[in-house]
Formats: C-alpha cells, sequence, structure tokens
C-alpha cells in the first residue's frame, strides 16, 4: 500500500473519532432538551441543504470519474473531472456560507443557544474539513496538470481522492442528525 494512501487511512480514522465524539455531544444535548430546537429559534434550512447535499455529492461523482479517465490515461478528461470536483466543493461551502451568514441575521449565533454552539460546531468543523479537503484537491489537480502523477505513480491522488469521499460520506450522517432529527 502507498505511504500516502495509509497515512491517509490513519487521518480518517482520527477523524472518525473526532466526528463521534461531535456527533455523540450533540445527540446528548438534543435529547436532554425539552424542546428543540428552542422557542424563538429559526429553523435549519432544510430545503437548501438537501440541495446542497446533491451538490457535495456530484463532487465526489467527479472525483471517481477522474480516477477512471486517469486510468485509460486521459489525463485531459481526468484534470477537467477534478476541477469540476474542485468547483462542486466551493460551491458547497459558499452556498453553506450563505445559509450561515441568514441563520446569524436571524438570530442563531454560537452564544445564542446549545442549539446555536452545537450547529456551528459540527457543521463548522465539517465545513473546515472541505475547505482542507478542497486545498488538497485543487494542489493535487494543479500537480496532474504538471504531469506530476505519471507513469503509475497516482498515491497522493488516490489518496486526495479518498479524503475527498470521506468529508462527502460524512455529510449525510450530520445533514441528518442536524437538520432532519
Amino acid at each position: 500500500m502507498d505511504n500516502a494512501l495509509l497515512a491517509t487511512l490513519f487521518l480518517i480514522g482520527g477523524e472518525i473519532m473526532l466526528f463521534a465524539g461531535l456527533v455523540s455531544a450533540f445527540l446528548v444535548l438534543r435529547v436532554s432538551a425539552p424542546v428543540w430546537p428552542p422557542p424563538l429559534q429559526p429553523r435549519l434550512p432544510v430545503g437548501v441543504t438537501g440541495v446542497n447535499t446533491i451538490i457535495l455529492f456530484s463532487s465526489s461523482a467527479m472525483i471517481v470519474m477522474a480516477g477512471r479517465a486517469l486510468g485509460r490515461g486521459e489525463r485531459g478528461a481526468a484534470l477537467r473531472s477534478l476541477w469540476s470536483a474542485a468547483g462542486l466543493g466551493a460551491t458547497f461551502l459558499v452556498v453553506q456560507g450563505y445559509e450561515w451568514l441568514r441563520l446569524v441575521s436571524y438570530g442563531l449565533t454560537v452564544s445564542s443557544s446549545a442549539y446555536g454552539s452545537t450547529f456551528y460546531t459540527l457543521v463548522g468543523a465539517h465545513a473546515a474539513h472541505v475547505l482542507g479537503a478542497l486545498v488538497w484537491l485543487t494542489i493535487s489537480a494543479q500537480l496532474l496538470g504538471r504531469g506530476r502523477f505519471a507513469a503509475g505513480r497516482t498515491g497522493p491522488l488516490r489518496a486526495c481522492a479518498l479524503y475527498w469521499h470521506f468529508v462527502v460520506a460524512l455529510w449525510p450522517v450530520l445533514y441528518v442528525a442536524v437538520y432532519l432529527l
């Protein structure tokens, strides 16, 4: 196994523990609250976030397409797919940021209640991970464009893809726990 891939698996293991703790803390607060969300707190944008979830899933599909194109030796197609995935990931972050600004304007802040603090902690932690994965993906796309992953040396690119898929797969868990329960 490639070292980059192995290191990414260890990183993902740590991230799973981090998010398991955050989700568990959220659920303990949620279950122990007499009313959730608290009165006078805005409702979360379930519909827009649902569409944004599809955008994030689409980015993962573009990563799969990039891997297949690279396997066929079609570097240009792989590169276009990687940039498309990066664009979709950036769109996810922009839409999420816009929704946060709207929620803040409606009074949902980190200090407004346990509802606000757990929402921004969970969703913000995920957004930070998407941003980190987006930076990694952008660097990988630039390196691919320069011919770095030629001759079958695609371990770092596969590690990036694995991490991206992890970040995407984590989102439905958070979406259901935070937005739908």
